[in-house]
Order: C-alpha cells, then sequence, then structure tokens
C-alpha cells in the first residue's frame, strides 16, 4: 500500500511539474501570434448594445490596412482604411464616402487585434475552465490597473496545441465585445478599395477642398 501510495504521489508531482500556469499559456498564445504578424488576421467581432442589439462585423487586418464588414438591421456597411484615407460604402443609399482619416479616432484594425498583446498587463489571469481542447481563461482588473477605459473582466479562450486565442470577450460601459472566427492569411485586395466591385454607387470625395 506504501509503495502504491508512493508511486500516485509521484505521478501527481510529476503532472504538477508540466503544468502550466496562465502566464504561461498566455505568454505562449502571444509568441504563436507573432509568429502569424505578417500574414494579416481574419476575426468576427460581435458587439451588443443595450437597446439597439448585436452588430457583427468580420475585420480583415493587413499591415496598417484594414477592412470592416458590417451587417445591422438589414443593413450593409463596408469600411476601409489605409491608416491615412478611409473609405465607406453604405448599402441603403448605395453611397461611398471618402475621406481623410481622423488621427484621433484612427479605423485602424490594429486596435483588435493589439488586445491580445500585453493582455496579462493589469490584469490578474487564472484558470476558470478547461477541457481536452481549450483553457479558459478569466482576466481580472488589478486593483492598481487605474486605466478607466480597461473592461473589469476579460473572458480569453486558448486553443491547446496551437496555443492561437478562439476567443476574447470583454464588457465596458453596458457594451460587449465578443472578439471569435480568428485566423491568419489575409491578401492586399482584401483590405483595398476597389470602386470597380460597386459599379453604380454614388461616390462622394469628402477629401476635395482640405
Amino acid at each position: 500500500m506504501k509503495r502504491f501510495l508512493l508511486s500516485l504521489i509521484s505521478l501527481l508531482l510529476a503532472g504538477a511539474a508540466f503544468a502550466q500556469s496562465p502566464l504561461e499559456i498566455v505568454s505562449l498564445m502571444e509568441q504563436e501570434m507573432n509568429k502569424h504578424e505578417k500574414e494579416g488576421m481574419v476575426m468576427t467581432v460581435s458587439i451588443k448594445i443595450p437597446i439597439l442589439g448585436t452588430m457583427k462585423t468580420k475585420t480583415f487586418t493587413l499591415g496598417d490596412k484594414l477592412r470592416m464588414d458590417a451587417s445591422m438591421a438589414g443593413a450593409q456597411v463596408v469600411t476601409w482604411s489605409d491608416g491615412t484615407t478611409k473609405w465607406t460604402y453604405e448599402s441603403k443609399e448605395n453611397k461611398i464616402e471618402i475621406e481623410n482619416e481622423n488621427p484621433d479616432k484612427p479605423t485602424s484594425g490594429e486596435g483588435d487585434a493589439t488586445m491580445f498583446k500585453d493582455i496579462t498587463e493589469g490584469y490578474d489571469v487564472s484558470i476558470k475552465k478547461e477541457t481536452p481542447d481549450a483553457w479558459y481563461l478569466q482576466c481580472r482588473k488589478s486593483r492598481n490597473n487605474k486605466e478607466k477605459d480597461d473592461p473589469r473582466n476579460m473572458d480569453l479562450v486558448i486553443a491547446k496545441g496551437s496555443y492561437l486565442p478562439v476567443s476574447l470577450s470583454a464588457s465596458l460601459r453596458g457594451v460587449t465585445l465578443t472578439m471569435s472566427d480568428i485566423s491568419f492569411g489575409v491578401t492586399d485586395a482584401q483590405v483595398t478599395f476597389n470602386p470597380d466591385e460597386y459599379p453604380g454607387a454614388t461616390i462622394v470625395d469628402k477629401r476635395q477642398g482640405e
């Protein structure tokens, strides 16, 4: 019996030695994402707004370029940006507006991707649940985190094996944001505005005269 107990304890200790901490898991996720950084990223972003409902966007990012396909209440809005210029197509009016990018409120999709970088900074991270396929991590805002715009809680799911993110959810000021369906591999054509794709649309260039 003693020999059995000693063997059991040894196995448990060996398993504990190989167990990874939440910080190690997140660090490995960041390393894997860095490997794919130049490939561009695709994700679905769901924004749940009280009273208004849920708006879904499919976001493509490649370097400084971005394309966002949004749909809500039966209308389609597509936005492109290269960091300097922004193009917006609205299906209801079949209109395309071109304007200079606002440096104070950039459209750049990097904001989505960077949420996965340094995610543990200012947060206490713990494993809420673990399945054979993924880790479910909870990120709670640390007491010493004084950033008002940082969500109080974030839920991060990381796939086992690949260490790539499955989803990230956060709530702030009543708005819930969820990023999912994350993949890599974006072409320049996917994030570049092409007027030939919208024949008959009215083009309004608001850059003129600025």
